[in-house]
């Protein structure tokens, strides 16, 4: 794999990552920051045992944006790191996957149950250019209050409404509004939920 396709152009690779344009990911500067996060994760998993202000410390420089009183339990796994925001009050459970091609907002007091996979990248559907190694991504938006189940595999470009509840090993491959319950393989809303009158 190489950059050849857009060794003329004028931006980086990661801009054009950036921009949600194709991309080749097999890039130096995508790589060395691709290893710094790796290596924040990694101090974040060894700390977390031992002391959750230091951990949180590593936390909060690996990831774009770190609300009040988020907690997350690794392990995390990311590309980046710097594309996710984290909201005030949001708890994070054991394994998630967050690929941070690009943006990943997860609002305020959300719940993310173990294992749950938010996959931002996509790649050409024409087998020339998957196999010249293009990537491009899309970002995935959760609102506030939002429970994702243990397994919840959530797919680029989604956004998913404030309130909203998606049961465990669903597969969200659109948008769902806010005040629903969603379940399935692809989901599909099978409850309303009544907002909260505050």
């Amino acid at each position: 794999m190489s950059a050849d396709h857009f060794k003329d152009g004028p931006r980086t690779m990661r801009e054009r990552m950036l921009a949600g344009d194709f991309y080749v990911a097999d890039d130096p500067e995508l790589a060395s920051l691709m290893h710094r996060a790796a290596v924040l994760a990694a101090h974040f998993a060894a700390a977390f045992t031992e002391d959750y202000d230091a951990a949180r410390a590593h936390l909060a420089e690996l990831l774009g944006d770190l609300g009040e009183g988020v907690f997350v339990r690794p392990p995390l796994y990311v590309d980046y790191g710097s594309n996710i925001r984290i909201g005030a009050r949001s708890e994070v459970n054991f394994g998630l996957v967050a690929l941070d091609v690009a943006a990943i907002t997860i609002g305020e007091d959300c719940r993310i149950g173990p294992n749950v996979q938010l996959l931002t990248p996509t790649h050409p559907l024409e087998p020339g250019p998957r196999r010249d190694g293009f990537e491009a991504a899309r970002p995935i938006t959760l609102g506030d209050n939002v429970w994702l189940g243990g397994g919840v595999i959530v797919c680029p470009g989604v956004r998913i409404g404030d309130n909203t509840v998606v049961g465990a090993g669903a597969v969200v491959t659109r948008d769902l509004p806010a005040n629903v319950m969603a379940v399935g393989n692809p989901a599909r809303v099978v409850r309303e939920l009544e907002p909260d009158d505050d």
